[in-house]
């Protein structure tokens, strides 16, 4: 566990909050997520990244990659037990993608270090988290948005911002969206909410990497 708090803290000062890129030039966006079960006292998960053209919104590629899940679930260090599968999984693609969405937290993080953080710093991207849950930071309690399409209000405490409550669709719960590497809060929410369909209140990218997950999980379990 100190191996793990060490290694966020030398990565925590690394983080830039500002793009290194032309959002104008963004064409290709992944979306990640995982699903995990367990089979015979073995724990086994399974990471799918489906590539999205940024522009029309097709996809463009998707790869699922599964495997034995070795490190133990810890509050607050869950990206040491995701990020080995999410880098098999992003070896395995043809394309290479502009920017990475996960389906979980970024800078909202005790740390500040959530997966689509530490992620950033393996993969060489840009990243963006975005959950579906709030993830309890500190005591913070969010204040939930105006119900209008695109309306968000900030989380922060003590000064600083760490990710902001986004109303993607009216009448549905909000999501939470935090910066996760090499991008700043503005610039993730309008990627977000450009990635957001009539389907679902997630941007199609990590709607549809959770579908992937589960449907991959469906076929592999207790597949002989």
């Amino acid at each position: 566990m100190e191996t793990f708090k060490e290694e966020q803290k030398k990565w925590q000062s690394q983080i830039v909050l500002t793009p290194n890129f032309d959002l104008t030039e963004i064409k290709i966006v992944a979306g990640v997520d995982l699903a995990y079960w367990s089979e015979e006292g073995a724990d086994f998960g399974v990471c799918s990244i489906i590539l999205i053209n940024y522009v029309t919104k097709e996809v463009i590629e998707s790869v699922s990659v599964a495997d034995r899940i070795t490190v133990p679930y810890h509050p607050g260090y869950l990206a040491f037990r995701e990020l080995p599968l999410i880098l098999k999984a992003a070896v395995c693609l043809k394309h290479q993608p502009d920017i990475y969405m996960f389906d979980g937290n970024g800078f909202l993080h005790p740390l500040n270090m959530g997966i689509a953080t530490h992620a950033s710093f393996y993969l060489n991207k840009p990243t963006i988290g975005v959950a579906k849950t709030f993830f309890n930071l500190k005591g913070i309690e969010f204040v939930m948005p105006a119900n209008k399409i695109g309306g968000y209000t900030l989380i922060e405490a003590d000064g600083l911002v760490y990710g902001a409550s986004l109303r993607t669709r009216e009448n549905v719960k909000p999501v939470f969206v935090s910066c996760g590497n090499w991008i700043d809060l503005e610039t993730a929410l309008a990627i977000t909410m450009a990635l957001v369909t009539k389907d679902s209140r997630l941007p199609m990218t990590t709607r549809l990497a959770d579908l992937e997950t589960h449907k991959q999980r469906k076929l592999l379990k207790n597949t002989p």
